[in-house]
């Protein structure tokens, strides 16, 4: 079994508490919901950078966290984000397979 990235954009931090509670309930019942598939559930990200090559920082992502599931294949693991709540608020989740890489 694979594991895959999940890369969320969109779907900022609600900065109305009651909102912000429902958002955090919706998030708990859809990793309910994959339940064993969740590897590592992420974290959102704050502020960020790019690194170009001359050492310039570049204009920031517009990814908003991630979270790692296992899943049996792309199609697999697509289909566990079809149920995301960013997708709720017009966010989107970029699937990626990781490659495992011996070091």
């Amino acid at each position: 079994m694979a594991k895959y990235l999940f890369a969320y954009r969109g779907g900022m931090m609600e900065q109305d508490e009651q909102k912000r509670q429902e958002a955090m309930q919706a998030w708990g019942a859809w990793f309910g919901k994959i339940g064993e598939a969740v590897v590592d559930p992420g974290n959102p990200f704050a502020g960020s950078t790019s690194v170009t090559a001359n050492g310039g920082g570049a204009a920031a992502s517009q990814l908003t966290g991630y979270t790692v599931v296992k899943a049996d294949s792309l199609d697999a693991a697509s289909a566990l984000a079809q149920d995301c709540p960013v997708l709720s608020s017009g966010g989107s989740v970029d699937v990626y397979e990781t490659i495992e890489v011996s070091m």
